[in-house]
This record gives C-alpha cells, sequence and structure tokens, in this order.
C-alpha cells in the first residue's frame, strides 16, 4: 500500500510504502504550540520506505536531535525525526492526501491535554511519551 501526503500548496509532498509503524494523538506543547492546534494526529513511518516528493523541506533543529520538517513556501508543517526515533520518520496526519483514512490507536503526553478539549474515545491514554507507550503495548502483547 502507498501512502501520499502534501503541504497546502501541493509544492512538498512525501510518500511511503507499506503500513504504519504507529498512529496516535499527541498532547505535548511542543507539538501543539508546533501547529498551532489542541492535539496533533501523528503516523510513525519506517525511512527506509519514506521518501520526500516534490520540493524539499526546510528543517529547524527545535531541540537536541529533534529535527522538524515544513514547507518552504507554505510553512505547513510535514513531520518530524528524532535521534530517540531512529530510523522512523513521523509524519502528520492531516497532511495525507485521504486524511479520513488515519486511525489512531493510542493517545501520548495525556497528561499535557488542554482541560477544554473534550476527546470521547475508548483508545488507550498515556501519561508519557511514545516510549511508554510502546513499552506499555509490549507488555500487552506478552
Amino acid at each position: 500500500m502507498t501512502t501520499r501526503g502534501h503541504c497546502l500548496c501541493k509544492r512538498t509532498g512525501w510518500v511511503y510504502d507499506g503500513e504504519p509503524t504507529w498512529a496516535c494523538y499527541c498532547h505535548c506543547d511542543d507539538c501543539r504550540r508546533n501547529c498551532s492546534a489542541p492535539v496533533v494526529a501523528w503516523l510513525g513511518v519506517p525511512l527506509k520506505t519514506f521518501a520526500w516528493t516534490g520540493h524539499t523541506p526546510k528543517t529547524l533543529e527545535s531541540s537536541k536531535g529533534v529535527f522538524r520538517h515544513f514547507c518552504a513556501s507554505c510553512g505547513t508543517p510535514m513531520a518530524f525525526k528524532a535521534a530517540h526515533y531512529e530510523g522512523g520518520m513521523n509524519l502528520y496526519a492531516a497532511s495525507m492526501e485521504n486524511p479520513e483514512e488515519f486511525e489512531p490507536t493510542f493517545h501520548v503526553n495525556y497528561q499535557s491535554r488542554l482541560s477544554w478539549l473534550q476527546m470521547d474515545d475508548d483508545l488507550p491514554k498515556y501519561e508519557g511519551t511514545l516510549f511508554q507507550a510502546d513499552k506499555d503495548l509490549s507488555d500487552d502483547t506478552a
């Protein structure tokens, strides 16, 4: 399966083959501020099946080892890559060509959620980062 995405002006895009590694909502302050949004929907994909298309995005090292990619023309946030998520690219689900196909499976940094945002779902809600969710999900299947 091939999945594609693009920015608002459609000059910068991405493509990956296969299934995402994970799909979640993040409530952390960094993600919210980067997108000016109350919550951010993410999907993680293996770098080996990922490629940029169109114009090369601009990159900002927002903190040590964390690189945020965005369209140089319209400014749309596109992805982030971090040393602590080695081998993966983290894509904004809303940048998918067909974002209605996004199926989140959990929340991370739930303790940071905004009190006025109500999300009434039955997905697992982790107080920590994706690392904690990975550990908890692995424990559930063991």
